[in-house]
C-alpha cells in the first residue's frame, strides 16, 4: 500500500473514531426501555413516538380535571390512539396510584393532578422524567428541580363577586379592605384551602396575616363551602355575594353561560400548579411520552380557550403581568396538618 493510501486510511479511521459517540447518540430502530423514550431527544422523536404509539394502540389517564377530556379527546383525533381515563379528586387519585404499585398493577400511563399530589407520587419513586423539547416553552416554575412532573396550567386562586349584589365601587382592592362593616355576611371561602391561605398569610406577613384575617371573620364572618365549583356557583345564584378563594377560571366559565359573575384578583396572588407525570411502570410508554409532548403543546391551546391559565410563554395569558406567589407542593405536604388546624382555627372564629 503506498503511502497516499495509508494516510487516506488513517484519516478514515481518525474521522470515524472521533465521531463514533455522535453516531450512538441516534439509536437503532430498535425497541428503547421507557427510560430511553422518556429521555429521548433525536431529530426523529416525533416520528419514533407517534409510530410506536399506534403500535401499543391506547393509553391510560387518571385524572382531576374533568375538562382535560377536551384534550384527550384532540389527542385522539389527532393520532388515532384511543384514550381510558378514570376522573377523581386529587387525594383519591394518589391513594390509587399508590396502591396500585404496591400491587404491582400497572394501568395508568399519565397522571395529571394538583401540584402537592404529584409531588407526593415523586417522592413514592413512581414518576418518570419526560425530557420534552417544549419544556422550553413553559414559564420556569413549571418544572421543579426533580423533573418528574410539570406544570400545564396555573390554578390562580381568584376571588368572585355577584355583579347584581356587589356594586363595581364597592369592590375591595385589598384584603384589609374587608374589615369594612359593609361586608358583614357577605363573604365566603372554600373548606379545604389551607394552603392558598397559608402562602396568602406567609406573604402578607404571618402574624400580620392572621390577625388580619381573625379580625375580617370576627367582625363580619366567612362562610365556608365545600369545592370551587359549587362556591361560585352560590356566588352566581347570589347567596354568596364575595367568594375570596375560587380558581380564576370559575367565574369566567360561569360567565360566558351569563351568570351574572365576575372574577377579582386580590393582592398578593396565590396560585398552585395543576400537572402531568408521567407514571414509571407505564404500560404504554410511547402514547404516554406523545401525550406529555402535547399536552405540554398543542393541549395548552386547548386548555386556554376554557380560560384555564396555561404555563406556555406561547399563549396569552391573563396573569402575565401578574406578580404570583406560588404555593410551595413540598411544604404544601410538609406542613398540612398544621396548615389546616390553622385555617380551621381562624374560619372557626365565624361560629
Amino acid at each position: 500500500m503506498n503511502k497516499i493510501s495509508m494516510k487516506f486510511l488513517a484519516c478514515v479511521m481518525f474521522v470515524a473514531g472521533s465521531h463514533g459517540s455522535a453516531f450512538a447518540a441516534e439509536p437503532d430502530k430498535g425497541p428503547l426501555s421507557l427510560q430511553e423514550i422518556a429521555a429521548y431527544q433525536g431529530s426523529d422523536r416525533q416520528e419514533r413516538l407517534v409510530e410506536a404509539a399506534k403500535k401499543e394502540g391506547e393509553l391510560m389517564v387518571y385524572h382531576a380535571y374533568p375538562q382535560l377530556a377536551n384534550v384527550m379527546a384532540a389527542f385522539t383525533k389527532k393520532y388515532g390512539i384511543k384514550v381510558k381515563s378514570w376522573r377523581s379528586g386529587s387525594e383519591n387519585i394518589l391513594q390509587r396510584v399508590a396502591s396500585e404499585a404496591r400491587a404491582k398493577k400497572y394501568d395508568v400511563d399519565i397522571v395529571q393532578n394538583n401540584a402537592p399530589e404529584n409531588e407526593a407520587a415523586h417522592r413514592e419513586g413512581l414518576l418518570q422524567e419526560v425530557r420534552s423539547p417544549f419544556l422550553k416553552d413553559l414559564i420556569p416554575a413549571a418544572s421543579p428541580a426533580h423533573k418528574e412532573w410539570v406544570g400545564i396550567t396555573l390554578d390562580v386562586y381568584s376571588a368572585a363577586y355577584n355583579t347584581a349584589k356587589v356594586k363595581k365601587e364597592e369592590v375591595p382592592k385589598s384584603y384589609r379592605d374587608l374589615l369594612d362593616p359593609k361586608w358583614k355576611g357577605r363573604l365566603g371561602v372554600e373548606a379545604e384551602d389551607q394552603a392558598w391561605f397559608a402562602t396568602l398569610v406567609d406573604t402578607l406577613g404571618e402574624q400580620q396575616g392572621l390577625k388580619l384575617f381573625s379580625d375580617i371573620v370576627a367582625s363580619n364572618g366567612i362562610s365556608v363551602r365545600k369545592g370551587h365549583s359549587l362556591l361560585t356557583s352560590l356566588v352566581a345564584s347570589g347567596e354568596v355575594p364575595l367568594a375570596l378563594s375560587v380558581y380564576s377560571w370559575n367565574p369566567e366559565q360561569l360567565k360566558q353561560k351569563g351568570a351574572p359573575v365576575e372574577g377579582l384578583l386580590i393582592e398578593p396572588v396565590v396560585a398552585q400548579f395543576s400537572t402531568v407525570a408521567m407514571f414509571k411502570k407505564a404500560p404504554h410508554p410511547n402514547a404516554a411520552a406523545l401525550f406529555y409532548d402535547f399536552a405540554l403543546n398543542e393541549g395548552q391551546q386547548i386548555l386556554a380557550d376554557m380560560h384555564f391559565v396555561p404555563t406556555s410563554k406561547k399563549i396569552a395569558s391573563p396573569v402575565r403581568d401578574v406578580q404570583i406567589k406560588f404555593i410551595d407542593p413540598g411544604k404544601a405536604l410538609d406542613m398540612q396538618e398544621k396548615w389546616i388546624k390553622t385555617y380551621l382555627n381562624i374560619l372557626d372564629k365565624t361560629k
